[in-house]
């Protein structure tokens, strides 16, 4: 498969526009979605980064690697040093490094992957 990036671009704006006002209309959204949405998000707008970046590769691997990214950016946030708070006080620190670590995230990032994948994978079957 050969992704064409001016696409993935395109998907990944959006992809972070929609995290970004998922914080924004949280008081609208029901708490089990506020709590797991923008962590869905966030691993949604990995798999397409890497999509972008490794263009030529399996759907298969692309979710691997951004199951992978997910899972050690979590486990990162139980490092708690002085400089690296410092670094995830700051909004995009926050946004990419996060705050702290939680089981419940690892379960939003495999289904923001899956969908991800799944949708590749169907409109890759479109094509054909």
């Amino acid at each position: 498969m050969h992704r064409n990036r001016i696409i993935y671009a395109a998907v990944m704006i959006l992809v972070i526009a929609m995290g970004l006002l998922s914080r924004r209309l949280s008081i609208y959204l029901p708490g089990w979605v506020n709590a797991y949405l923008g962590d869905a998000l966030w691993a949604a707008m990995v798999f397409v980064g890497f999509a972008f970046l490794f263009n030529r590769k399996k759907t298969s691997l692309i979710a691997s690697i951004a199951a992978l990214y997910c899972l050690l950016t979590e486990c990162s946030q139980l490092i708690q040093t002085s400089w690296l708070n410092e670094i995830r006080d700051t909004m995009l620190g926050g946004l990419v490094l996060g705050y702290g670590f939680l089981w419940t995230d690892l379960a939003a990032y495999g289904i923001g992957i899956a969908l991800c994948a799944v949708m590749e994978w169907k409109w890759k079957r479109g094509i054909n």
